[in-house]
């Protein structure tokens, strides 16, 4: 019986994930269509290197929380938060979000996300924990906002938009934590 019921929820998931990786790889390979086109778009295999391993990470990741947890609120959860710190670290590598990419200060923005996994990872990934970490990770956010402010840069609006999503996911943990 449980086998029965098993096949049917991957049978159910199955569009969802060929539209998840399909989507991975068609943001892969727009760029190196792109570069036919105009030289505006010029990708390094540094650059593909780079997008494969965040965007297949990301992929990863997710397929690993939609295991961990039947839960649609956990799975929105991890959805939010592997997106914030997708999205996070790469503008910051793309454009930087003070100054250019090669600034150092920008530094500060990258650990955000590995503080996100640190958390995630002490928690055992169990929803009551990650809604702790997602918080725990807004919380930074607010203060690399707070200290490039007081060294004279503005990230305030970036920094709540970020924040916002971090208290997204964790929201949506701690729903699957109490309905669990």
């Amino acid at each position: 019986m449980n086998k029965a019921i098993e096949q049917r929820r991957k049978a159910r998931l199955a569009p969802a994930r060929i539209v998840g990786w399909g989507t991975i790889v068609l943001l892969i390979i727009l760029p190196a269509v792109a570069m036919q086109f105009t030289s505006k778009v010029n990708w390094t295999m540094a650059d593909f290197a780079f997008a494969i391993v965040m965007l297949g990470g990301v992929g990863l990741a997710f397929e690993m929380a939609v295991r961990a947890n039947g839960s649609w609120a956990y799975r929105g959860g991890a959805a939010i938060a592997l997106a914030a710190g997708l999205l996070l670290l790469w503008v910051n590598a793309a454009v930087g979000i003070v100054g250019n990419e090669s600034d150092d200060i920008n530094l500060w923005f990258d650990l955000v996300p590995l503080l996100a996994l640190a958390c995630a990872a002490g928690a055992r990934f169990r929803p009551g924990g990650m809604a702790v970490a997602m918080l725990a990770t807004a919380v930074a956010q607010i203060a690399v906002a707070t200290v490039l402010q007081r060294q004279g840069h503005f990230t305030w609006v970036f920094s709540t938009i970020w924040s916002g999503a971090w208290l997204f996911s964790a929201s949506l943990f701690r729903r699957s934590a109490l309905h669990g």
